[in-house]
């Protein structure tokens, strides 16, 4: 399971439900903007599911729990430096030397972008590309040491390194950063299934923007492309991608990015949209195969290109047209499409619900 959240968060949780022996991260899971992302009852349930699920499988045989963005800068940096003490204290010593370059940025690190690109601070790129190069050069003498952790270790310094490339070029448009952090997404989809053997599979959890394929929208007039296109060129049918639909309801997002969470309700879809046809259809929710033979005249009819919308973390429904909703053709977007006529927003932990969890549990106070 790989999810639309930063790595070493992901790691927190994966440790809970694998059982796993090692002692657990410092850190809590998904305690950052936009912490009710993954941070909530929904998330909470599947998470208990997966380790009963696990625990009557052998070590081998359990399902992993991982993250794929990269917005984990100084927690992953930690990590590294972890890491480094445990098996190699001199290369410890020098990474932390390299990684001090980004210190003075570690409560908003998009402010190193500006000052690295306005040429007020130095860039930092050389000296965390060395640590990253340092790991990858050493890695059969540090599998001697601690081989299970090497994957988490070597994952963090690649998030260290790409993060720091986002945030500086996040400055020259959102074409160039959402390409790097999807490509970055990718890659760690990649390496995970290269880690975990040629049997494996892989379950991608994020928003519809990441998952349908971006050659089908209007995404890719502007240049940009996605882990769902990307997997779709790497993999052809043996990628499946779903997407969900909603025509009004309520949504936990925010305004502006690390604004408060509000609960906002979601307006009915415009016109012309696939949301508003889906609605007109007055089934309340409903599967719909895009792929199958038996569709194909439904499927004729979608391929007229139409608005969707997608809301993420932020939702502005006074500006919605303009920021939510782009051009698209849906059966070239995705394999299959799930319809919720009306949905509810997620529910955020309350501290109470957290109290008296076994010091293993990712979701702490």
């Amino acid at each position: 399971m790989a999810i639309e959240g930063d790595w070493p968060d992901a790691a927190s949780v994966d440790h809970y439900v694998r059982h796993a022996e090692t002692p657990p991260s410092e850190w809590t899971a998904f305690a950052h903007f936009p912490t009710w992302m993954w941070r909530n009852g929904e998330t909470r349930e599947f998470v208990d599911w997966l380790r009963a699920h696990n625990a009557a499988r052998t070590p081998a045989q359990r399902i992993a729990f991982r993250g794929l963005d990269l917005y984990s800068l100084y927690s992953s940096i930690r990590s590294v430096l972890d890491y480094l003490k445990d098996v190699d204290p001199q290369t410890a010593q020098l990474a932390q030397l390299r990684y001090g370059c980004l210190t003075p940025w570690e409560a908003e690190p998009a402010t190193y972008g500006h000052a690295a690109i306005t040429g007020s601070y130095r860039s930092c790129e050389a000296p965390v590309v060395a640590v990253l190069n340092d790991l990858r050069r050493k890695e059969q003498a540090y599998a001697e040491h601690d081989g299970k952790r090497f994957l988490d270790a070597s994952q963090n310094a690649l998030l260290v390194s790409n993060a720091e490339q986002y945030y500086r070029i996040m400055y020259y448009g959102s074409r160039a950063s959402w390409n790097l952090r999807d490509g970055h997404m990718f890659d760690t989809l990649m390496n995970l299934l290269q880690h975990h053997g040629s049997e494996s599979r892989g379950v991608v959890w994020a928003h519809n923007s990441h998952i349908g394929d971006a050659s089908a929208t209007e995404m890719s007039r502007r240049g940009e492309f996605n882990i769902g296109q990307l997997c779709r060129q790497q993999f052809g049918t043996a990628a499946y991608s779903i997407g969900f639909g909603t025509h009004e309801g309520t949504v936990a997002a925010a305004t502006d990015w690390d604004g408060p969470m509000l609960t906002k309700s979601v307006r009915p879809s415009l016109e012309q949209s696939y949301e508003r046809l889906f609605h007109e259809s007055g089934t309340p929710q409903f599967l719909l195969p895009l792929r199958q033979r038996a569709s194909q005249a439904l499927r004729q009819e979608l391929l007229k290109p139409r608005l969707e919308r997608a809301i993420g973390v932020i939702y502005r429904p006074e500006t919605e047209l303009q920021s939510h909703y782009f051009q698209a053709v849906l059966p070239r977007q995705f394999d299959e499409y799930i319809w919720f006529d009306r949905t509810r927003a997620v529910t955020p932990f309350a501290t109470a619900e957290l109290k008296g969890m076994p010091d293993t549990y990712p979701f702490g106070l």
